[in-house]
């Protein structure tokens, strides 16, 4: 993505999402935010939340805002909860794979507990037996993560700080 790699499968494939969990010696039980890359496919995940409000983050996407949105059901990503955090990426080359694949998930490439990866030769040194495909696209640059919100609630309420401005008093 923008700042780190991540790891990416199928949104709705519990055994790649359940992979996703053993490379990253992770628990199981955490969702998985999901990047997009047309608005079109947020419906094919689920989302059912009112026009307006997707309206209102497709004019502030892309940008590194993940936002909890409802769903129609729960899918493999979203480990049972009828939410799911989902974000258009300001990485145009992300976004034309996105839109090509279809949505994935975007959690960041790193053993659990360990710091976010930005080196695809230290990936690939790692997670070799562990991914099935690498694309390289250089060293990234790092950073904050993106800020992510819960807009299920009214006001949205702000579950991490990142690297997308959310004020406090909405």
């Amino acid at each position: 993505t923008e700042t780190f790699y991540a790891l990416a499968a199928h949104p709705s494939s519990e055994a790649a999402v359940r992979r996703i969990f053993r490379t990253k010696g992770r628990d199981d039980g955490k969702p998985l935010p999901v990047l997009f890359g047309a608005a079109s496919q947020l419906e094919a995940l689920g989302i059912v939340a009112p026009r307006g409000r997707l309206e209102h983050y497709m004019s502030i996407w892309p940008a590194p805002l993940t936002v909890a949105l409802p769903l129609r059901a729960p899918i493999a990503a979203s480990r049972g909860l009828s939410s799911l955090a989902v974000r258009l990426p300001a990485s145009n080359k992300l976004r034309t794979i996105l839109r090509l694949v279809g949505p994935l998930t975007g959690t960041s490439v790193n053993r659990s507990g360990s710091p976010a990866m930005s080196d695809p030769d230290e990936i690939e040194e790692l997670f070799a037996r562990s991914v099935d495909v690498l694309i390289d696209g250089g060293k990234t640059p790092g950073g904050k993560p993106s800020t992510i919100v819960d807009a299920t609630v009214d006001p949205p309420a702000l579950l991490r700080e990142g690297a997308f401005a959310w004020p406090r008093e909405r």
